[in-house]
C-alpha cells in the first residue's frame, strides 16, 4: 500500500536549462487543482478501515496531506490510525519533495518520522522511537536515500506533456520510496485502460500491475516483505489531474495471505480555480 518518481539530475548547464523550460511551461498555467478523496480498506469484502487524502497542484508546487484509521474487524486486533503529509515542488522528470511528516499510533506505541529533503534526496531524518529491531534490518545507506521520493508524493505521478493520462505513460515507471526506516522499489506496468465510476468521478483511468522490491530498512528473515515481494496480484488504477497532467491512485488491490486488500475510492473529488502565473 505505499506507495513515485525517479529524479536524476544531470550537470549543471543541463539541469538550468531544464530548470529554465519548466519556468516558461509553468507561467502558461493558469490553473491550481485539488483534489479531496476518500478512501474505503476492505479484506475478504469486509471493512476494515478508511483513509482520506487532499491535496493541491499548483504549479510549480503541490501538497498532500492523508488519514488513515482502522475499524470494524481490525480493530478486534489492533486499533490504528495515522496521518501523513508532504510538500514540494516539480522537476522535469517530476515531483521533488521539499517536506515529509508522518505519524502512526495503535495501542503499542505511537511513531512518528519527520524528514527534509532537497533535489530528491534525503537532507535529515528524525524516527521517533526507532524500531525496536533496528539492528536486525538491512542497513540504509547513504546512496538509499539519494534519488527518491516519500510515500505521500509517490502518490503524484507525472505524465510526460502531450502523452495520453490513461496510456501506457501513465503506469510504466519504477517509483523509489523512503519512508524514514525502509527502502523500497515499486515498478508500475501498463495493463490497459478502464472506466472507473465512483461519486464524483466517472471516467478513463490507466489500470497499472505493481511489483514491490525491498531494498534496505527491512529484516531480511521477514515472511511478510519475502511476500510482498513475490507478490504478483497488486494492480492500481490511476486516475488523471488533466490540468497539472497527473495521475493519482483512485483504486489499489493486493493479494495478501489473508485474503484480497481493496483501498478503493467512495468519493473522489476534483475541482480547478485561478492560480497565480508569475505574469
Amino acid at each position: 500500500m505505499r506507495s513515485t518518481v525517479i529524479c536524476t539530475f544531470k550537470p549543471i548547464l543541463r539541469r538550468a536549462a531544464a530548470a529554465g523550460a519548466l519556468s516558461c511551461a509553468f507561467a502558461g498555467v493558469a490553473e491550481a487543482e485539488s483534489i479531496k478523496a476518500h478512501y474505503s480498506l476492505t479484506l475478504m469484502g469486509l471493512s476494515i478501515g478508511s483513509a482520506y487524502a487532499s491535496g493541491v497542484v499548483e504549479a510549480p508546487s503541490y501538497r498532500v496531506d492523508i488519514t488513515m484509521r482502522t475499524s470494524g474487524l481490525a480493530n478486534l486486533v489492533n486499533t490504528t490510525k495515522g496521518a501523513a503529509t508532504a510538500s514540494g515542488g516539480f522537476t522535469p522528470v517530476g515531483p521533488s519533495p521539499s517536506a515529509y511528516a508522518n505519524t502512526t499510533s495503535n495501542s503499542e506505541e505511537t511513531r512518528t518520522v519527520r524528514m527534509s529533503l532537497a533535489s530528491n534526496s534525503v537532507r535529515a531524518v528524525e524516527v521517533k522511537p526507532e524500531p525496536w529491531d533496528q539492528d536486525a534490518r538491512v542497513p540504509v545507506t547513504e546512496g538509499s536515500k539519494k534519488h527518491i521520493v516519500d510515500p505521500v508524493t509517490a502518490l503524484i505521478m507525472s505524465v510526460p506533456a502531450g502523452q495520453d493520462l490513461s496510456g501506457p505513460a501513465a503506469c510504466n515507471r519504477t517509483i523509489s520510496v523512503y519512508d524514514g526506516v525502509t527502502r523500497f522499489d515499486v515498478a508500475l506496468t501498463y495493463s490497459g485502460a478502464h472506466t472507473a465510476s465512483t461519486r464524483g468521478y466517472q471516467g478513463p483511468v490507466a489500470v497499472c500491475s505493481a511489483r514491490y522490491s525491498p531494498i534496505a530498512g527491512h529484516r531480511p528473515d521477514s515472511k511478510s516483505t519475502r511476500y510482498m515481494a513475490e507478490n504478483r496480484d497488486m494492480n492500481v488504477w490511476l486516475a488523471p489531474l488533466p490540468d497539472a497532467h497527473v495521475v493519482v491512485p483512485i483504486h489499489i488491490d493486493i493479494k495478501t495471505g489473508a485474503g484480497e486488500l481493496l483501498i478503493e475510492a467512495s468519493d473522489f473529488q476534483l475541482s480547478s480555480r485561478r492560480a497565480e502565473t508569475g505574469r
